[in-house]
């Protein structure tokens, strides 16, 4: 039998014990021969066709790198922290859930996600307080929320070039200036004039969205006075739309200023916004599973003779 994703974390760590970096890939044959699974256990598949025991330990070191016990070194390879090591040699009886909610790091994620916490999806259909379509959702929404955190910290690993990039592009995807040729431009720092973008909107360049992105930590609140010195900017460059977009967080100050504008509209995209947009409009994500949720043609049915 497979364990559940939580019933990993500790042959996941034995894996890393070393100290080195391993491709995901081979944590997962090495922790599936600690499991002894078999050949037709590896290859068990979900309804959306992916393997089963693929889906679960990559569930399981998502969980453990949000306690802080493994990282990410680069995409797809994976590392056991300090933390990682320190916990395995306490040898704990169990490693499970209510271990890694013993750090900051794993209670903080369970914090930003409380809203969209989801039980047992059996014993939510067996207290008959949603439907099975209810638990569909929600774990629609909770995958989601992971892949959210997932997007900002590798956000944050980039340079802020690299973001600057990422908002022009991100702009096109979403329908601004798409039917132009070379319609996002990335200004160039030494004579940017508080301006990191531009998106034209129309060929001669009458509409333009001057743009400001700051790859900020999350954790930062970006205050009205931010907003203002982009405010001057837009005025400098006679613009009537600006977007300030960042990683972090605004404050209510910021927020309400921008809404006081009139000369020139200012939309403000922090952290979280930002990642749902990538998600939203494929950015820096791809398709990996597709359900397909059908129900009974009631015209057909009706009209057989």
């Amino acid at each position: 039998m497979i364990p559940k994703y939580n019933e990993m974390y500790r042959e996941i760590l034995e894996v890393l014990k070393n100290g080195e970096a391993y491709p995901f890939k081979e944590v997962k044959e090495l922790v599936a021969e600690i499991l002894s699974l078999s050949e037709e256990e590896r290859n068990e598949r979900l309804e959306s066709g992916k393997k089963k025991y693929d889906d679960r330990i990559s569930w399981g070191c998502t969980y453990l790198k949000r306690a802080g016990l493994v990282e990410n070194t680069k995409r797809g390879v994976v590392r056991i922290t300090n933390k990682g090591l320190e916990l395995l040699e306490s040898n704990p009886e169990k490693i499970d859930n209510n271990l890694l909610s013993t750090y900051k790091e794993f209670t903080n994620f369970l914090k930003r996600n409380k809203k969209d916490e989801i039980q047992n999806i059996k014993e939510k259909i067996e207290e008959k307080n949603q439907t099975p379509q209810d638990v569909l959702e929600e774990s629609f929404k909770e995958i989601n929320k992971i892949l959210e955190e997932e997007i900002l910290e590798e956000v944050l690993r980039q340079s802020p070039e690299f973001f600057e990039y990422l908002v022009v592009k991100l702009l096109q995807k979403i329908g601004y200036g798409s039917l132009i040729s070379e319609s996002g431009i990335v200004t160039k720092k030494s004579n940017d004039e508080g301006i990191d973008g531009i998106i034209k909107q129309d060929k001669l360049g009458f509409d333009s969205i001057y743009i400001q992105a700051k790859k900020w930590d999350r954790e930062t609140t970006v205050s009205r006075p931010e907003i203002q010195k982009f405010v001057g900017a837009l005025g400098g460059k006679g613009a009537s739309k600006g977007l300030f977009i960042t990683t972090a967080k605004f404050s209510d100050g910021a927020m309400k200023y921008s809404k006081e504008q009139h000369i020139a509209k200012v939309v403000l995209i922090d952290g979280r916004k930002l990642a749902k947009l990538m998600i939203e409009y494929n950015v820096g994500v791809s398709v990996e599973s597709t359900y397909e949720i059908k129900r009974i043609d009631s015209d057909f049915f009706e009209n057989i003779d």
